[in-house]
């Protein structure tokens, strides 16, 4: 029996696409989680390797799903055919019930790997050349002159109104209206 198992990383993204792939690839059954790949425990994936029998087979839309690392992906496979279960990945066409297909799954694996360290590779020089610049990394402070200015003036103009709603009249956070109000204060 085919246990399909889908995976976004965070709430507001759409199932929908791997939900297809999976009842088309003839899953019984899907389990998802709404959760980083990052995060240990990924429910939807422990219930779907419960509903598992020795024979069955989970079924993912992409490798990227089942994890972010090449051990955590080899991890997961090794605790598949412990119980006598397969895995297979419908976009990078790999099924570990057979030989061929488990000689995949390691090769691609190793390149998602790969890939994945050359792109932190790649940020963290990034980071560096910037710093060698004098640049410094992260967001742009919203707090300049103006906008204390400007939350001054609404603060005292309206003292009653909340927060929230005079921030919706600067399109600046809460957390950037009170920062505003306290650096201009000083």
């Amino acid at each position: 029996m085919y246990i399909g198992y889908a995976r976004v990383s965070t709430q507001d993204q759409n199932l929908a696409l791997q939900h297809d792939a999976l009842r088309q690839a003839g899953c019984h059954r899907i389990c998802e989680d709404k959760i980083s790949g990052a995060k240990a425990e990924r429910p939807g994936l422990s219930e779907a390797i419960a509903l598992m029998e020795p024979g069955d087979t989970l079924v993912i839309w992409k490798l990227s799903r089942l994890g972010r690392s090449v051990s955590e992906l080899i991890a997961t496979v090794q605790l598949l055919q412990q119980k006598g279960m397969e895995l297979k990945s419908l976009q990078e066409n790999i099924d570990t019930s057979t030989a061929i297909g488990k000689l995949l799954f390691h090769i691609i694996a190793s390149f998602a790997q790969f890939e994945r360290d050359n792109t932190v590779e790649n940020t963290h020089a990034g980071l560096a050349a910037a710093r060698a610049r004098g640049r410094i990394g992260g967001r742009r402070r919203v707090v300049n002159e103006e906008v204390q200015a400007q939350a001054r003036k609404l603060r005292a103009t309206y003292p009653d109104e909340p927060a929230s709603r005079l921030c919706l009249r600067l399109n600046i956070s809460r957390a950037s209206f009170y920062r505003a109000l306290a650096t201009a204060s000083r």
